[in-house]
């Protein structure tokens, strides 16, 4: 059975701490290096259900992409959400690790397992690690389409293939346009629009996506845009993690039960469709909105 430090070197081996952005805090938050590891789960998100679930799985070590303090504290008082999932890990032997950006850019990262999921074939990163010789690492992923397809087919491929949300697939872009090339990003991608265009791709898809730079981006090409939920695009990770961390364990011999946790912690929990739209056709509404009367008979107002 190994240590917690044995198995934190290992997942430090595949997504080293020093190439995480600046401002970002991965590595491990909270944890006695010498305690042994039987049992580890994965998850994106570091929130109260992810921490019951460890505790209910009898987890040695918990591994989330997203980092419980990222801005940094000056108090883990479990008054307020994340001390008390401090509380709760510490009280019940558990260690918690964070890969996060570090994990975006690595090979193979977040965009790959993302990519992998939708049957997309990578071809290199949209954003190249330039301290990468065999330039491999980077943030998001240029891949192609075994066979195109329109963007409408490639959004509801995107549906059946990511885990269920909410939010679903929003699509911006010429429904019926066919696409043979494709970029992905997991997590927020509306600041990679000028890679993108360079990569000269058909579409891209990411999370986050915002109106003002979705708009400046359909006005300036025939780009599609296929716009996921955060938690979907990067829940792909966690499998693809557990696996290599399976592959080490078996590797060194180690007794170590991997999981990953399939709880939906992507944050918006409901969903209603406009009743008039139908994909394809011209938004807006059927009849003049109807406003309330602030004015009285003479036309001032009430």
């Amino acid at each position: 059975m190994p240590s917690l430090s044995e198995v934190t070197t290992a997942l430090d081996a595949l997504w080293p701490p020093e190439r995480a952005e600046q401002w970002d805090a991965v590595g491990t938050v909270c944890g006695d290096p010498d305690a042994p590891v039987a049992r580890v789960l994965f998850a994106v998100d570091p929130v109260r259900e992810i921490v019951d679930e460890a505790v209910s799985l009898g987890a040695d070590l918990l591994v989330t992409h997203h980092p419980l303090y990222l801005r940094g504290t000056t108090t883990v008082a479990a008054s307020h959400f994340k001390g008390r999932a401090v509380h709760t890990l510490i009280r019940n032997d558990i260690a918690l690790h964070v890969a996060h950006t570090n994990a975006d850019t690595a090979d193979p990262g977040v965009s790959d397992a993302l990519a992998g999921a939708l049957d997309l074939r990578v071809v290199g990163p949209l954003v190249p690690d330039p301290t990468d010789p065999a330039g491999r690492r980077g943030l998001g992923r240029i891949c192609e389409l075994d066979q195109p397809m329109p963007l409408r087919e490639l959004a509801a491929h995107a549906a059946k293939r990511l885990p269920a949300t909410a939010q679903g697939i929003r699509a911006a872009g010429d429904p019926d346009a066919p696409v043979r090339r494709v970029a992905v990003s997991g997590g927020s991608g509306d600041s990679l629009f000028d890679s993108v265009r360079a990569a000269g791709v058909d579409a891209f898809l990411t999370a986050d996506l915002r109106h003002h730079p979705v708009s400046e981006a359909t006005q300036q090409t025939p780009l599609g845009l296929l716009d996921a939920a955060h938690w979907a695009t990067e829940w792909p990770w966690c499998e693809l993690a557990a696996a290599q961390l399976d592959e080490i364990s078996d590797r060194h011999g180690w007794d170590l039960r991997v999981h990953v946790s399939t709880a939906v912690t992507d944050p918006w929990t409901a969903h209603a469709a406009s009743a008039s739209f139908e994909p394809g056709a011209p938004a807006g509404p059927s009849e003049p909105p109807q406003y309330p009367d602030t004015h009285d008979s003479s036309g001032a107002p009430n």
